[in-house]
């Protein structure tokens, strides 16, 4: 193992038994050889720190570092601390990294040094899976170039979080990972965006990303709609919509409602639908109007709440046939 390792896999793990083996054999087997395995034991209390001694005991570039119980953001924080390389990766316990993983990440993030992050595609499996995590994987896979990545990030979480592979200096720069009570990936995105940094996606699917129930983003708070919404308002107001700027909502369907509930002090000036029943009436306390009673571009921002594909793809020919230009006049929203 080289003194320093090129990447250092932030790994940890809490009662991971049942699918740890699996992940740690997916990065042992890693075409790129040159890295380090951060096995953060996040205070289990099953068989998975075992395991990973087991791995550590046959393979020295896994370490394994056994912690109390912090959670996932403590456990993150410290597997950084420990970590040596100049690129920083995130895996989970419960994926598996294809073999070329690395090797094709890291090419990329040479071809385009601009890059801070790149992720790639991902294969969702697992016996939970249900046609909306179908539809969230189609989405994520579509969502590849890095003007792909900026358009939609307000959408969803452009990259899956255990596709990382980050350039370390962009990531310390940003401040690294942090808990505001919200995915603190996406979170991370944010502040990468924010920065004026470029994020990117290998275009093949790299991991396979294991649904099951117990998963955390499935159950803990910080994976809410509610903090999801109230992350991206916090951003928003950071960027598109900085220094007061006025703004419209385009949609009073069922997103769109949700965010007429959450926009709290600052919030739309009136709201935009094309249901005739809506127009002229009030929802939430916001006034309905037409799109064509929409001020002219550049004089105010269009944030587009609506929730089907095929809407968001009319609604910006409609804007951009009448001079408005996409995250300049307006930004999707979900």
């Amino acid at each position: 193992m080289a003194a320093t390792p090129s990447i250092s896999v932030l790994f940890p793990f809490h009662n991971g038994a049942d699918m740890l083996r699996d992940a740690l054999e997916s990065l042992v087997a890693q075409t790129w050889h040159d890295f380090e395995v951060v096995a953060i034991d996040d205070g289990s209390e099953d068989a998975s720190p075992d395991i990973a001694a087991d791995f550590a005991a046959r393979d020295r570039r896994v370490r394994v570092v056994r912690s109390p119980r912090v959670g996932l953001v403590g456990a993150l924080v410290a597997a950084c601390t420990v970590a040596r390389g100049p690129f920083l990766a995130r895996m989970d316990a419960d994926d598996v990294a294809l073999p070329e993983r690395f090797a094709r990440q890291m090419a990329l993030l040479c071809e385009d040094p601009a890059l801070a992050v790149c992720g790639s595609r991902v294969r969702v499996t697992g016996s939970s899976v249900g046609s909306g995590r179908r539809r969230y994987e189609r989405w994520i896979n579509d969502v590849v170039t890095s003007e792909d990545i900026t358009q939609n990030l307000f959408i969803e979480c452009p990259i899956p979080h255990p596709t990382f592979l980050m350039r370390r200096a962009a990531f310390e720069s940003v401040g690294g990972y942090q808990d505001h009570g919200w995915p603190e990936d996406y979170d991370l995105l944010m502040r990468f965006f924010t920065a004026g940094m470029r994020m990117g996606k290998a275009a093949e699917e790299l991991l396979e990303w294991r649904d099951r129930p117990g998963r955390l983003s499935m159950r803990d708070a910080r994976y809410s709609e509610a903090a999801f919404r109230a992350l991206k308002r916090h951003y928003l107001f950071q960027t598109y919509l900085r220094e007061g700027r006025r703004f419209v909502q385009w949609g009073a369907g069922e997103v769109g409602k949700r965010w007429l509930r959450t926009w709290e002090a600052r919030c739309p000036e009136t709201v935009v639908d094309v249901h005739p029943r809506k127009i002229g009436r009030k929802i939430h306390g916001f006034s309905v109007i037409a799109p064509d009673e929409l001020p002219s571009p550049g004089e105010v921002f269009v944030v587009v709440a609506v929730g089907a594909r095929n809407a968001r793809a009319e609604i910006r020919a409609w804007l951009v046939s009448r001079g408005y230009e996409e995250l300049r006049d307006f930004l999707f929203l979900a």
